[in-house]
């Protein structure tokens, strides 16, 4: 079996993954600012990281995965004080509705799911080191970080100081000492909530709240810290200078990015209003389908999003779970050996797409000529390919839930109606029974040896 090897945002090269300890996985994923409904550029990044947990877990790997809730912020403020909510109470309520999203996607929930709000004595300790070390200084009971203090700040979006300076549009702020300095601690203000601390009310910005976290839950040093290609710069880069300052120590031994989703080869955008929300998009598709979207594309690459891909993606797992069905329904024990080789072969392909750089585009290809293969094995050839399925779903989670007894046979009862209606010729009947079906996405195939079904 190959090395797994990542591509490193910081390096900007694929390197051979080696954790800090043997057989253990320590991953922190940035999570959303909760001011609103999860879209579906959210759920790519949860999708990507979600598979590659399992991936690492399928592969033999300890994972502790650490996914935070940013649930104090100036974009939930506004927001809150605009519908007139409490705006801690507004971030819960979103929070909650993005874990119904994702749970509605199969992304397991992280290990730890932190929120800022619960970690401000952490927050606050990690400030005060940072003054201390002097790269931090309060200016009217405001905390910033001294960017050129960090003499290695830009180095993982590839920028340097003088060029950031001469670009800034920001205006120079009485408070700050340079512009590109950031606000680690932020004095209260009026109609903002606020948390007691050595210079006085106020509450964390926005980038601290990860190092602090990260570091609590899995040391100074992680060993893969992701999220979007938009948090690369400011909100990584400042994570890197404000941790390794604190502790003189490497913060993420490999960092991974997941491509933005465009519409139109457009950013999305609130503002524009080309934002799909994932609430929306799965009344009308299968949650799995945007799995299958987004495995068959490379993680590191911009995605446009479109109906057509997701009538694409539907497409794809009705063939998946048309020909899993298939499958299911033999039985037997005899493997032949042609069989047995093809699935270690593929399983092999797979692997191996996975092993560079998560590649699950070649890896679903590999996965799609496998089923135009099996969609035709009998008996024990057939089962043992339903086991590989199985088997290969451990990462990619795209296969039918296992249909309760009753239903199954609410459905077979459905269908021998159906069957006899047909021999009747009463064909207006078999058609509705087939149409009211399909609504509640269940799928029929006549065929000469029989009717078969299966979940969409």
């Amino acid at each position: 079996m190959p090395s797994i090897k990542l591509h490193d945002t910081l390096t900007g090269e694929k390197r051979e993954f080696v954790p800090l300890h043997e057989g253990r996985v320590g991953m922190y994923v940035c999570g959303p600012t909760t001011y609103d409904y999860a879209h579906i550029g959210h759920a790519r990044v949860a999708i990507v990281f979600d598979m590659l947990r399992r991936f690492f877990e399928y592969m033999g790997y300890d994972v502790v995965l650490i996914s935070n809730i940013t649930d104090v912020d100036d974009k939930i403020i506004n927001k809150a004080n605009e519908i007139g909510e409490d705006p801690i109470k507004m971030a819960h309520r979103y929070a909650r509705e993005y874990l119904k999203d994702m749970d509605s996607l199969r992304v397991r929930r992280a290990n730890i799911i932190p929120k800022a709000t619960r970690h401000i004595e952490e927050i606050i300790s990690l400030i005060e080191k940072l003054i201390e070390r002097g790269y931090a200084y309060e200016s009217d009971g405001d905390i910033y970080f001294a960017v050129e203090k960090f003499k290695e700040y830009g180095k993982l979006s590839h920028r340097k100081i003088e060029d950031m300076l001469a670009g800034a549009r920001v205006e120079i702020s009485e408070k700050k000492r340079n512009p590109l300095d950031f606000a680690l601690w932020k004095a209260a203000k009026p109609n903002e909530p606020s948390w007691p601390s050595p210079w006085g009310p106020g509450r964390p910005g926005w980038h601290i709240e990860c190092s602090a976290m990260s570091m609590a839950y899995l040391g100074p040093t992680l060993d893969i810290h992701g999220g979007g290609a938009d948090l690369i710069f400011p909100h990584h880069e400042n994570e890197i200078a404000q941790s390794e300052a604190a502790t003189g120590k490497t913060f993420a031994r490999y960092w991974m990015h997941v491509g933005l989703v465009r519409f139109e080869e457009e950013k999305m955008s609130k503002s524009i209003g080309n934002v799909f929300l994932i609430r929306d998009l799965v009344k009308k598709y299968p949650p799995e389908a945007l799995r299958v979207m987004y495995i068959n594309s490379h993680y590191r690459k911009p995605f446009d999003f479109s109906e057509k891909n997701m009538e694409g993606a539907r497409g794809i797992l009705e063939k998946i779970w048309s020909v899993y069905q298939l499958l299911r329904e033999e039985e037997g024990d005899k493997i032949s050996e042609d069989v047995k080789k093809r699935i270690s072969r593929t399983r092999e392909r797979i692997l191996q797409a996975l092993c560079d750089d998560f590649n699950t585009r070649e890896a679903m290809r590999e996965y799609l000529e496998f089923m135009n293969y099996a969609r035709d094995l009998k008996k024990g050839d057939a089962k043992a390919a339903r086991a590989f399925m199985e088997e290969m779903d451990e990462i990619f989670d795209i296969l039918p839930r296992n249909e309760g007894g009753r239903e199954r046979e609410l459905i077979e009862l459905l269908l021998e109606v159906r069957r006899r209606e047909r021999e009747r010729k009463n064909y207006d009947i078999a058609d509705f029974i087939r149409n009211e079906l399909s609504k509640i996405g269940i799928k029929i195939e006549d065929a000469k040896n029989g009717t078969r079904w299966y979940r969409v």
